[in-house]
């Protein structure tokens, strides 16, 4: 292989920012004026020349490793030219498509390590070596633009799930299962003949699919995924699809190409995907590039050395630092543009800066204003100071992006911590209504010591996620006899208080058939057995996905439901009652009148409305919007125990 070097050749004995002393980089405030570089990081594939750029300030030196094969160890070292301070390039004049390679890098103080590409977009079998691909032949046939832009975000009803999960179980009646194909298989069945993966998504009437961790991860098997689960929340390769959902991990471009037609045949079936990405931590600190290439800047320390940890798993990014802040944009960008994705959910953005967000978000603005950000807003013991922090006490100062509003989930079903035992309003815990009411409004008189919430399209309405028990495991906890009459009756009140809410709606995948994980809350690594969507169970609900597909047909019906601003809120929307378990409150405008009741209690109650000729659109558990039954009695309205009554009438 030759290789033609035209740059300045290494300065000797330059001045380093290694510490002998600690190991680490002095990481001083004008470490990043002088080390920090805006240049394309990673590589740069030419049919007859590749580009690979690496910032690496910790180096003295650093080796371009490109390996004859992509599973064998006979390999060339090619020494790198360091261009500017800290960062270091080479280019290579010959067609390195699929070529793996890696760096070689040796410290100041004699050590030697070899790392991957942290920008790396494609590797071998579990993430052991980047490669060099060309990403313009993984395309599937027909890949095209950019869906058009979404309408606006309070639009959308969100829909969790795991590419795994979806389609694992055999009731599912994919071939492909477990896999990115499978995602998109059509034409499958349960059991009973009914509907099921991108079908039953349809059906079910989503606007966007929340795909789990799909980058590449670590503590699963890619070439024998079944050996162990993990929902993936342990980054390796941030730019790199997971290969175990591949049909071949083996093959770089196969888990590329096989995520982008699962990509496409969800937008071809006019649903968005938005990505669950997790830039607050990595898995393992010690053999992370992050820390090899820059040992004590990726990550930040407390003022005796010890790591922040305020993700509870070791150790927390340092996103307000330059290059870990380009780290993020560049990595969103990448997604984005290659993969043509819609959204992007944030793990544990509390832990992130807020003008990290913000810089984002205005980002996406320059490719599609309407890509969706979310993210779980916690407020976590990170070292960033509180004021900073992109939490959601800090909302109002991150316009347009989205946080997961527990306080609205844990006024309806109680609080997930101490093994779920706390109870919320559809389980008898009282002086709810009002609370649950004023997070219904969307941010319109929200209290600010709470959260900063100052738009709708700020607050995604939940009452389940992947994390935590599920809500019918958690009804089983805090009214462990009730009968599954009851127990399915406080479930569909629960989804319906969230469902239409003013917001973003989110349901976690198989809510709407009152998933279970036998009782277990935190199955990040539990059995293919607990974590499946069990689509036998759809077939046994199929009352409750009725309801539910009810539900999401009003809300994407009407307007009233879905306003875009608090002083929509303001005028069309008014809170009539919330007290005694019972919530009410109507929706108007020049054209239409909706009365909504929530009950609380467990037997029927009765509200005077005065005014007839309303058409009954929810009731007890069912949607009737095609032919729904008048309502004209003047005298009071009888709304079920433990239920959701509609009414509507045109001015």
């Amino acid at each position: 292989m030759q290789v033609e070097v035209s740059l300045s050749p290494i300065h000797a004995n330059k001045e380093h920012p290694y510490n002998f002393n600690t190991g680490l980089l002095d990481i001083t405030p004008e470490f990043d004026q002088r080390y920090a570089t805006q240049e394309k990081l990673g590589f740069i594939y030419h049919s007859q020349a590749t580009l690979f750029r690496l910032w690496a300030p910790a180096a003295q030196e650093v080796e371009l490793i490109l390996f004859k094969k992509l599973y064998e160890d006979q390999a060339e070292k090619i020494m790198m030219i360091e261009v500017s301070p800290g960062t270091f390039e080479i280019e290579v004049f010959q067609n390195l498509d699929e070529v793996a390679y890696k760096y070689g890098l040796y410290y100041p103080n004699g050590h030697y390590a070899e790392i991957v590409d942290p920008y790396a977009v494609a590797a071998t079998s579990n993430g052991q070596r980047s490669v060099v691909v060309d990403l313009e032949t993984t395309n599937p046939d027909n890949w095209g633009e950019r869906m058009p832009p979404f309408t606006a975000s309070t639009d959308a009803v969100i829909y969790e799930t795991n590419i795994r999960d979806f389609t694992m179980a055999e009731s599912s009646g994919v071939r492909h299962r477990g896999k990115y194909l499978g995602m998109v298989e059509e034409k499958t069945k349960s059991p009973l003949g009914k509907a099921t993966g991108i079908d039953y998504l349809k059906e079910l009437g989503v606007t966007h699919v929340q795909i789990m961790p799909m980058y590449d991860f670590e503590t699963v098997n890619e070439e024998n995924p079944t050996d162990a689960y993990n929902w993936g929340y342990d980054p390796q390769n941030y730019n790199v699809p997971e290969g175990s959902f591949a049909t071949d991990a083996r093959k770089p471009k196969v888990r590329i190409n096989e995520m982008k037609q699962m990509i496409q045949g969800l937008h071809d079936a006019g649903i968005r995907v938005i990505m669950d990405v997790v830039y607050n931590h990595v898995y393992d600190t010690l053999t992370h590039p992050f820390e090899l290439a820059a040992p004590g800047y990726f990550y930040r320390r407390l003022e005796d050395g010890r790591m922040s940890d305020g993700t509870g798993v070791g150790n927390d990014t340092a996103s307000e630092r330059a290059m870990v802040h380009k780290y993020i944009l560049d990595s969103i960008r990448y997604w984005t543009e290659e993969y043509k994705l819609d959204g992007f959910r944030f793990d544990l953005m509390g832990i992130h800066d807020i003008d990290t967000m913000n810089d984002i978000r205005h980002m996406l603005d320059e490719i599609d204003p309407s890509i969706i950000v979310l993210g779980e807003g916690w407020n976590l013991n990170t070292s960033l100071p509180e004021d900073q922090r992109a939490s959601s006490k800090n909302a109002d100062k991150m316009p347009r992006i989205a946080h997961f509003n527990d306080a609205m989930r844990t006024a309806i079903k109680g609080g997930d911590m101490g093994g779920g035992f706390d109870p919320g309003f559809i389980t008898g815990k009282p002086y709810m209504e009002q609370w649950i009411a004023i997070n219904q409004q969307g941010g319109l008189y929200y209290p600010s010591d709470i959260a900063g919430y100052k738009q709708p399209n700020q607050m995604v309405q939940y009452v389940e996620a992947h994390d935590n028990h599920t809500l019918y495991d958690k009804l089983v906890i805090n009214m462990p006899h009730d009968d599954d009459r009851t127990r399915s009756r406080r479930h569909r009140l629960a989804s319906s208080l969230a469902l239409l809410s003013q917001g973003i709606p989110f349901i976690h995948s198989g809510q709407e058939f009152l998933r279970t994980k036998q009782g277990l809350d935190n199955t990040y690594r539990s059995s293919d057995a607990i974590n499946q969507v069990d689509w036998n169970r759809r077939d046994e609900k199929l009352k409750e996905v009725d309801y539910l597909k009810g539900l999401i047909a009003l809300r994407q019906s009407e307007p009233l439901f879905r306003m875009q601003t608090t002083q929509e809120i303001a005028k069309h929307m008014e809170i009539l009652k919330a007290e005694y378990y019972e919530i009410f409150w109507q929706l108007e405008n020049e054209t239409d009148l909706y009365y909504v009741f929530f009950n609380g209690n467990g037997d029927p109650r009765y509200f005077s409305i005065h005014e007839g000729d309303f058409e009954l659109l929810v009731h007890d558990g069912f949607v009737n919007m095609e032919n729904p039954r008048m309502w004209i009695d003047t005298n009071d309205v009888k709304v079920e125990g433990f239920s959701t009554t509609i009414l509507h009438k045109k001015k």
